[in-house]
């Protein structure tokens, strides 16, 4: 009775007919005789069972109508034969004759579109992606910290030198030498931060007596303030024996005196379209120890303390996104702690010069400036001439192809004493350096250096040279094995100051 009373609701203009109400799908030719006449045969018309039930619309009120009643779709099939004799009557039969018997219904993936079958079709493996060819596969990869990415290294090892100190009476040695590095960028957009630094630390294990310290560290700040301003900040400060090169020669020491600087600045840089401007304002510091005699005592250097501030007024014009020519004028004022040395000069000066150059800009290829100008300094006592020479300064890096960084680097430097009655020298300094990565974990390197020093008032000059290559091999992203030799002179024409140092250097690197 359930089937028979759910086969009445799901057809209800169809009568109760079971066999066509269990299964509405049937397919194929049937051949029972019954269920054919069952299906070909007239349905009965609908009459109400329930009291006050409405007939269909379709039929008259007295329950007859002309229209005739919709058959089921059962009753609509015809079979295979009969498909096949209509099919070979003609349109005009088809016209005629209804269709009757099992008509075959079309599959579920016949009705699916297109697309979905090619969507079924079997892809390939997923495989990775080629991953890049990284461009140093030999690079510390650092350590983050908040926004900064932290790189220091450790590097150990030993020297075997023909001078010690490189001074004049140098003796041989063999020394313990150990450096320590960090470089720490920022990853700020539109700002960047860096602080970097390294500590020299060198002991004798055999030979002259030697143990010495030296170091830097040093950040820079630059910040865009909008409407094409932008701020810059240095801060540096610097720890080192007095180089045995220095213009100041003291006799009868037991070791280079302690030099230590500190030195900052502030400026500010305006693009007006293609000019621009900037304002710069810097000031360092020089401090010297007291020096260890050989006979015994302490002599005292602080009249050689000073400190020398100074104003840069730069301006530039960019014919191209290449070359951008400037000019600069600078003021200063250099300090002494004591007004007067201990031979009674009063060496507190006024400096001012200018300088014109170029700016260079070829991205990866080739970028820095170089310059050359004048500067006069002249002291606050009479007895001391003025120093006035020319300058000449320069920063380039040039990189001819990947994997190749040539360097250049010179400048002019004005160097105070306290020998009676001079003013002081006038040193010119350049390096070159090169650098060849010759393999993904070979590293070959070479720098050559020369500098030129000329004591004013005196007729006297020094030639400084300087020439060293090594090799990096490196073992993996950690550590690497590193080894140089180098060669540096100094001749002059002054007494007790020329000097010959060979020395090779083999060591281990730990980065990070």
């Amino acid at each position: 009775m359930l089937s028979l009373a759910a086969a009445a609701l799901a057809f209800p203009h169809a009568g109760i007919v079971p066999a066509a109400a269990q299964d509405t799908q049937l397919r194929g030719f049937i051949s029972d005789p019954a269920v054919q006449n069952a299906q070909t045969s007239p349905p009965p018309a609908y009459t109400p069972v329930s009291p006050g039930a409405v007939a269909d619309a379709a039929q008259a009120d007295d329950g007859t109508s002309d229209s005739p009643v919709p058959a089921p779709p059962s009753a609509r099939r015809t079979t295979g034969a009969q498909a096949r004799a209509a099919a070979s009557a003609g349109p005009a039969a088809d016209a005629d004759e209804p269709e009757q018997g099992n008509l075959r219904t079309t599959t579920v993936d016949a009705a699916e579109p297109e697309n979905s079958v090619a969507r079924a079709e079997r892809t390939g493996a997923i495989e990775r992606r080629e991953r890049r060819e990284e461009d140093n596969a030999f690079e510390a990869v650092g350590v983050r910290m908040g926004s900064f990415l932290l790189r220091p290294s450790i590097e150990q090892g030993v020297k075997a030198t023909s001078n010690a100190d490189s001074s004049v009476g140098g003796r041989p040695a063999v020394l313990s030498e150990t450096t320590l590095r960090f470089d720490a960028a920022s990853d700020w957009e539109g700002n960047s931060a860096n602080v970097n630094g390294y500590g020299i630390f060198r002991k004798t294990l055999s030979g002259q007596e030697v143990q010495d310290v030296q170091g830097r560290v040093e950040g820079t700040l630059d910040l865009d303030l909008g409407h094409d301003w932008r701020a810059l900040a240095r801060l540096g400060y610097e720890a080192a024996p007095e180089t045995a090169d220095s213009p100041v020669v003291i006799e009868g020491t037991l070791s280079q005196p302690l030099r230590q600087s500190f030195d900052g600045g502030l400026g500010i840089r305006k693009d007006i379209g293609k000019v621009r401007l900037g304002l710069a304002g810097a000031a360092t510091r020089d401090i010297y120890g007291d020096a260890d005699l050989s006979s015994g005592g302490v002599l005292s250097q602080k009249d050689r303390d000073s400190t020398l501030y100074t104003v840069a007024l730069r301006g530039g014009y960019e014919i191209s996104p290449v070359l951008t020519p400037f000019a600069e004028l600078e003021i200063g004022r250099r300090v002494f702690d004591h007004r007067a040395d201990a031979n009674g000069y009063e060496r507190s000066s006024n400096r001012i010069g200018g300088r014109g150059g170029l700016a260079l800009d070829l991205g990866e290829k080739l970028g820095g400036e170089v310059s050359a100008g004048w500067i006069r300094e002249s002291f606050d006592d009479d007895r001391l001439a003025p120093i006035s020479a020319a300058t000449v300064a320069a920063d380039l890096r040039w990189s001819p192809e990947r994997g190749t960084v040539i360097g250049l680097r010179g400048d002019t430097t004005l160097e105070d004493t306290t020998s009676a009655g001079q003013s002081g020298s006038i040193l010119y300094a350049a390096r070159l350096s090169a650098e060849r990565r010759v393999r993904a974990d070979l590293t070959a390197n070479a720098e050559f250096g020369a500098g030129w020093r000329d004591y004013l008032g005196s007729g006297g000059h020094d030639l400084i040279y300087s020439a060293e290559a090594g090799l990096t091999w490196w073992l993996n992203r950690y550590a690497g094995i590193t080894g140089r030799a180098r060669h540096e002179a100094v001749t002059s024409n002054l007494p007790d100051r020329d000097s010959r140092t060979n020395s090779v250097y083999l060591g281990l690197i730990l980065q990070r």
